[in-house]
């Protein structure tokens, strides 16, 4: 059966008069999260303390649990911390860099705050391998060449931010285990619009967040480790959620937990991660399945029509290697926060990256006719350069 955007609409009140296609970057907030926030607060308001014992303490697990189930993780192997910069450096701190393994690989597409991150770590002994691309698509055999037995770690991208190329994530997983190197994926831009098997690809650690395709709002990051990994991983970055027996308040040194929530360290931020359930909820009952079929089918006909204008694309053109966002490059005498301005104020939200474009992400409840009003909005910014009224303004999204 084709998929129907419109019976998810009326969930999301900024639908009602935005055409909102910047989903790789703050997906539509669903209205049940006010009903989640309130649920929270009220049990805040009349159990006060008792709280912690009545499903805060516990909702780091519980709602990694819900996440989990988009990416087929067993029971209790998913945590939720606040975002993948805390989520990659408290990984990186629980690695040894001292010894001959002790290369990190990646690729210049991942979106800086890793790249910052392992980067700090060669103060640590670590020893980055950057491969370079060419801004759209990664060669593959370029990182399964670097991985080797000195590799300690590949923390790489399913979906890029920029160009929104799909990693060969199995292939990569492959390659990892023959040497004995461990592979961390980001699915930040993928989780949500393309499918993710964890147990099928034999991933060792999955993070991201919920604020993109999740429709989870800001500050529920959450991390995947493997069964079998879990027990071996003592992060440096730790804290007394991670402790055997947090409410013994033992002096140190640490005494980690048994499974997952030995990869906590404090208290959690128990409102962000009830607020980001009401998205996935939403979403696991529209189908990633379904919600992949219904981006391809808006994602290739906007492809078709911003290209018989004369834009030019700078995403991958074989769908399989794209995920749910186009990015479509602009002339350099052409002003990409001033485009981006001139749409919003005609009720479209997309957003712009420098080396890259304009960034368009229809979800699974934007319609075919949202998409081809946006073109038309696009050649006309174009054709009677209606941008540079913008050009004094700037975007901050």
């Amino acid at each position: 059966m084709t998929h129907d955007p419109d019976r998810w609409r009326s969930r999301f009140p900024i639908l009602a008069n935005t055409t909102y296609l910047v989903n790789h970057s703050l997906g539509a907030m669903p209205a049940a999260v006010y009903d989640k926030l309130k649920a929270f607060a009220d049990q805040w308001a009349t159990r006060g303390v008792r709280s912690w014992a009545e499903g805060w303490w516990s909702a780091p697990v519980d709602v990694g649990n819900v996440v989990g189930r988009l990416m087929n993780a067993p029971p209790d192997t998913v945590v939720m911390h606040q975002n993948v910069s805390v989520i990659q450096a408290l990984v990186g701190s629980a690695l040894d860099f001292s010894g001959k393994r002790n290369k990190v690989v990646y690729t210049d597409q991942e979106f800086p705050t890793n790249m910052y991150v392992w980067e700090g770590f060669a103060r640590h002994g670590a020893r980055i391998e950057c491969i370079p691309t060419d801004g759209v698509v990664c060669d593959t055999a370029r990182i399964l060449d670097a991985i080797d037995e000195t590799t300690l770690i590949v923390p790489i991208s399913h979906v890029s931010y920029k160009s929104h190329f799909v990693q060969d994530a199995a292939a990569i997983c492959k390659r990892a285990r023959e040497v004995g190197a461990l592979v961390m994926m980001d699915t930040y831009q993928s989780l949500g619009t393309v499918p993710v098997d964890v147990q099928a690809l034999g991933v060792d650690m999955v993070c991201g967040g919920s604020v993109k395709w999740l429709c989870g709002g800001p500050g529920a990051g959450y991390l995947y480790v493997r069964p079998g990994l879990i027990e071996k991983l003592e992060p440096r970055i730790t804290g007394w959620a991670a402790h055997a027996a947090p409410f013994a308040f033992e002096t140190g040194p640490q005494r980690y937990a048994d499974g997952i929530r030995r990869m906590l360290h404090g208290s959690p931020a128990v409102s962000s991660f009830v607020a980001a359930t009401a998205g996935y909820e939403v979403v696991l009952e529209a189908g990633v399945k379904n919600i992949r079929e219904h981006s391809v089918r808006l994602t290739e006909g906007l492809l078709a029509n911003v290209e018989a204008r004369g834009f030019r694309i700078h995403s991958p053109r074989d769908v399989a290697r794209r995920g749910g966002t186009l990015t479509i490059a602009l002339r350099e005498d052409e002003n990409g926060p001033a485009f981006v301005k001139a749409l919003e104020a005609r009720g479209v939200l997309v957003d712009h990256r420098p080396g890259a474009g304009l960034r368009v992400s229809p979800h699974f409840y934007t319609r075919e006719d949202e998409l081809d009003e946006f073109a038309t909005m696009l050649g006309e910014l174009r054709e009677k350069k209606r941008w540079r009224d913008h050009l004094s303004k700037s975007a901050a999204y």
